[in-house]
């Protein structure tokens, strides 16, 4: 379906046009319509779906509609994201978007000073895209009033949901207006968000992408069986000997990708990493020079690579397998975009293989396997019932998944 044929405002179709889009993805076609009509929406979608816009280009058409206001003060749509990097995104999407309209927005997250924000929102504008912990802040010293939201975005529940922002999301909600347009999107669609669009919407439309939408299939998945300490030779192995363009590896803690990193950058490759240690313009500095090309290379944590919208990435190393149950659709979805081929290179230890077989049967593939799978790999093993991947999805949880204080600080404090 072409853009055209959505009911999109002239202004909106020109920017769109100006990107190189004219036909809408699966995400696009079916959750637009819905959202014009101001119908709440339940969507579920995995990374590089075009979701960001499934959402952003009817709230710019339908924010433009409305008669404008003598005086502009308090925002009209809210958009909630999980991290720093995703709530830019975003809200660069809306100013690309919305760039022939009289529509105004801003962005607020930690990591940075609050003084920019807070002029923002006393200046008057018209959307807010923020990370719950510093939105929060602002709601509590005065700074930031949501009586005038009429459309609400809650992107990624199920990653808000993993790090424990619903008791936040949930005073956030407490200074929304009752009557509202809410939207909730997820890239997994397990019982406790399901159990979170309950409580959030009045009978949603239900937009649904299957995953075999991800362009999965034009991925290449291969494995290395290697043992942990050798895991650094093999990756300055593969990255002077493969016809790598750009690269994401994976690493599973912050400490590890700074190592990992270091490491890359003795055998001569730029690299840079990127984890909820870093200050939000080490994080800005980062990024900007991949997306530039001066780094060839970007070592991520699976939380502060959320987000990233980087094309031409070639080639995603798992330096550490997953352990998060949806972090494998997300790490993959980083290559492979817009009908582009790509490859998925995944390093496995003895310890790793639970998480290796758990991946494979979540994304229904089998890795091949590089050179000779060692003994270790081929002998049979006891292990769990239910892998971790897969009983991250069984694992009943409670609504809006309370944590404790100290947790909820310190996830505040990444986001």
């Amino acid at each position: 379906m072409n853009f055209v044929d959505l009911g999109l405002s002239n202004p909106i179709l020109r920017a769109v046009e100006a990107q190189g889009y004219h036909t809408a993805t699966p995400i696009q076609a079916q959750a637009i319509p819905h959202i014009l009509q101001g119908r709440d929406l339940l969507g579920c979608a995995q990374t590089g779906t075009g979701k960001t816009a499934a959402f952003a280009l009817p709230i710019l058409h339908r924010l433009a509609a409305e008669q404008p206001r003598k005086k502009r003060k308090l925002a009209r749509a809210l958009v909630l994201a999980p991290s720093r990097e995703l709530a830019q995104q975003i809200a660069e999407a809306f100013q690309t978007y919305g760039q022939h309209l009289d529509v105004f927005g801003t962005v607020i997250f930690g990591g940075v000073g609050q003084g920019p924000q807070v002029q923002s929102l006393q200046r008057g504008i018209d959307i807010i895209v923020a990370t719950p912990g510093r939105l929060i802040d602002l709601i509590n010293q005065g700074h930031c009033d949501l009586s005038g939201i009429n459309a609400f975005v809650l992107d990624e529940a199920d990653r808000m949901l993993d790090m424990g922002f619903m008791p936040d999301i949930k005073r956030i909600i407490s200074h929304l207006p009752d009557r509202k347009q809410t939207m909730l999107f997820s890239a997994t669609m397990s019982r406790e968000v399901r159990t979170i669009a309950d409580a959030l919407l009045h009978n949603p439309a239900e937009v649904t992408v299957k995953s075999k939408t991800v362009a999965i299939d034009k991925i290449e998945h291969t494995v290395y069986h290697v043992a942990k300490p050798q895991k650094a030779a093999l990756l300055a192995e593969l990255l002077d000997t493969l016809s790598i363009s750009r690269a994401i590896v994976f690493t599973r803690t912050k400490h590890g990708a700074d190592r990992v990193a270091k490491q890359i950058k003795r055998t001569g490759t730029v690299a840079e990493s990127i984890h909820g240690d870093k200050t939000q313009q080490a994080r800005n500095r980062a990024l900007g020079r991949f997306r530039s090309g001066k780094a060839h290379v970007l070592v991520a944590t699976d939380i502060a690579a959320r987000g990233i919208d980087v094309d031409g990435i070639s080639h995603v190393i798992n330096y550490d397998m997953s352990r998060c149950a949806e972090s494998p659709l997300h790490r993959i979805g980083r290559t492979a975009r817009a009908g582009a081929d790509g490859a998925a290179i995944s390093f496995c230890d003895r310890e790793e293989l639970p998480y290796l077989k758990a991946i494979e049967r979540l994304l229904r593939i089998k890795f091949d396997v590089v050179g000779h799978a060692p003994v270790y790999a081929k002998t049979r093993r006891t292990e769990p019932a239910v892998h971790p991947i897969e009983r991250a999805h069984s694992k009943s949880k409670p609504s809006f998944h309370p944590r404790s204080r100290k947790q909820r600080k310190a996830r505040r404090g990444n986001a």
